[in-house]
């Protein structure tokens, strides 16, 4: 029932994509807009000066509306937020539990409380108060391409055809290889990278073939890739501060395909959980209606009563793990050389070091 000139402004994406901070006063200064486009100096001046968080509400549901979707005229509507984000609040998030959203591509969420000031991180893609829950900072990252990645070498390679090149058939291939066995290391880079490195003019790379290198193989690598990738933005978190206390993943490739979270898993080295819902960025939305319409208190209430977990944990196996740090150094060793400027190592040892990781695998 808002008027479109007087709507209220969700502080997500405000602040995530407009760089809204109450803090500075708002969106950045006309002076600054300017600078990009003398358009976005005059646009500045129309933008409304608040952002709300998403317990709070907009108005109520008109009496088309109404109408369409069987509901009561007037019933309350929450503020809106990006469906990641609202992923994060279906999944249970609160300080210390990262939850990845894992589809095409990868969100990586986390909390800290808005009583103090938040460390500076480097390489996310913002940190923004009350963009996730209320009272808290959010903090988004993330990885530009996962299950595209998967999507592309099924597609666009089609190795073995439709029937022995689709997903299970190279996922059935892929879970019976070792850690290492294949030789192959790979970059999860295909579409830029979004977390640490902030670069969309980086791409994907894959090293170690022979003429013996099979499609499984490559599958399972380019999965190991996406999964040291999440691994760089755990340790981001962490090497400034913010624990990771526990791992809650939700998403199409976190429902379907276990082999995936089960190397998720051996390559961070933490028990990967889910989501008990399927459809958690929708239970968010649900959450903040709930606690808009006066059902529960506040958010975290209701995310006591609305969200869970599934029983079925997956957890690291210590002699994967222990071969996976192995590889996890090569995989940074490759980032460093082909994702930063400062980089002044050395390239020669890691094709050989992939054979004796190779070797040893196969002996094993």
């Amino acid at each position: 029932t808002e008027a479109p000139d007087r709507l209220t402004i969700g502080i997500c994406a405000a602040g995530h994509k407009a760089m809204f901070n109450p803090e500075w006063g708002g969106y950045p200064d006309g002076e600054f807009l300017g600078q990009l486009d003398p358009a976005l100096a005059e646009l500045r001046r129309r933008l409304r000066p608040e952002a709300a968080t998403i317990e709070q509400t907009v108005g109520g549901l008109t009496p088309e509306w109404a109408r369409r979707t069987g509901l009561k005229a007037g019933t309350p509507v929450a503020v809106g937020a990006f469906d990641a984000h609202l992923g994060g609040v279906g999944s249970g998030i609160a300080p210390g539990i990262l939850v990845k959203i894992i589809g095409t591509s990868t969100c990586d969420m986390m909390v800290a409380p808005g009583s103090a000031q938040p460390p500076a991180i480097p390489g996310l893609c913002g940190i923004v108060k009350g963009s996730i829950l209320p009272g808290y900072y959010g903090f988004e990252a993330g990885q530009s391409a996962v299950g595209d990645i998967f999507n592309w070498f099924v597609n666009y390679v089609q190795p073995g055809g439709r029937k022995l090149g689709s997903h299970e058939a190279l996922t059935a291939g892929a879970a019976k290889l070792a850690p290492g066995e294949s030789g192959l290391l790979a970059l999860d880079w295909n579409n830029g990278n979004r977390t640490i490195l902030v670069d969309q003019r980086l791409t994907g790379l894959l090293i170690g073939q022979t003429l013996y290198t099979t499609p499984a193989e490559i599958y399972r690598a380019l999965i190991e890739a996406t999964a040291f990738g999440a691994l760089t933005i755990i340790n981001r978190f962490e090497e400034y501060g913010v624990r990771v206390k526990q791992v809650v993943n939700c998403g199409g490739i976190a429902e379907k395909n276990p082999l995936v979270m089960q190397i998720y898993a051996d390559v961070t080295g933490r028990p990967m959980k889910i989501s008990r819902s399927a459809q958690t960025c929708a239970l968010g939305a649900a959450i903040a209606g709930a606690v808009a319409a006066g059902v529960y208190r506040n958010v975290p209430a209701a995310q006591k009563k609305m969200t869970g977990l599934k029983p079925e944990v997956f957890r690291p196996n210590p002699g994967a793990r222990r071969m996976y740090k192995e590889l996890y150094t090569l995989y940074r060793t490759l980032h460093d050389a082909f994702g930063t400027r400062e980089w002044e190592g050395n390239l020669y040892p890691v094709m050989k070091q992939l054979i004796d990781i190779r070797n040893r695998a196969r002996k094993s």
